[in-house]
């Protein structure tokens, strides 16, 4: 767990990855790379994402890689053997947690409201996903709900875009925001993995801007 938040703190965006072609992941997990990102969250949301994951974990292993849209132990044990590293759901499912807790596996739930914060806090996570952030108020809205809750960190995700991560990443209690817009479906089904370095890096200078003076 702790090595898995020290890397996502460090890079400070996820791109959330759909894919449709798994023969396409190598080159996704290479232009990622360039790009300076080398991580991604694989969305369980089409037939050949385990697969796609399994490639990314074993042909490129400095690749924080995991799997995302996880509905249910079946889906987070079926994640686990393809290699991902941590486990993110779109809602707090305890049935989840718990199957990723006794195998060891780092686990961020989606929570929207303070109830499920507290939720959350009973199932002993400390590491939430914010979701969805823009629809729900924004950062505005994620501010109010954390208040309450010291030492808890989120992972905004759902409508973020350029225009909004530095503001999320200024926040204390933000650990990395997630994001499909530097590496759309669309672009990765067309191999336009060129595009997608280049988007990347632009993220990355988003994320990581110039400390003032230097």
């Amino acid at each position: 767990m702790t090595a898995v938040l020290d890397e996502l703190r460090r890079l400070r965006l996820i791109p959330l990855i759909v894919i449709d072609d798994p023969a396409k992941a190598g080159h996704l997990a290479q232009a990622l790379i360039a790009g300076g990102l080398p991580c991604a969250e694989i969305a369980f949301r089409t037939a050949g994402a385990a697969e796609a994951l399994r490639r990314i974990a074993t042909g490129h292993p400095d690749v924080l890689v995991g799997a995302g849209t996880v509905l249910s132990p079946g889906q987070a044990a079926e994640a686990r053997d393809a290699g991902a590293r941590f486990i993110v759901t779109p809602g707090l499912n305890p049935r989840v947690v718990e199957f990723c807790q006794a195998h060891d596996l780092p686990v961020f739930p989606g929570i929207c409201t303070p109830t499920e914060i507290g939720a959350a806090l009973d199932l002993g996570l400390r590491v939430l996903k914010f979701f969805p952030a823009e629809p729900m108020g924004g950062l505005s809205y994620l501010k109010a709900v954390a208040a309450p809750f010291g030492g808890v960190e989120f992972i905004p995700t759902g409508g973020i875009a350029t225009a909004h991560v530095h503001a999320y990443l200024a926040f204390r209690a933000v650990l990395a925001c997630g994001g499909s817009w530097m590496a759309t479906r669309a672009w990765i089904a067309a191999g336009e993995f060129d595009r997608i370095r280049l988007e990347t890096q632009q993220a990355m200078r988003l994320a990581h801007p110039p400390a003032a003076g230097s």
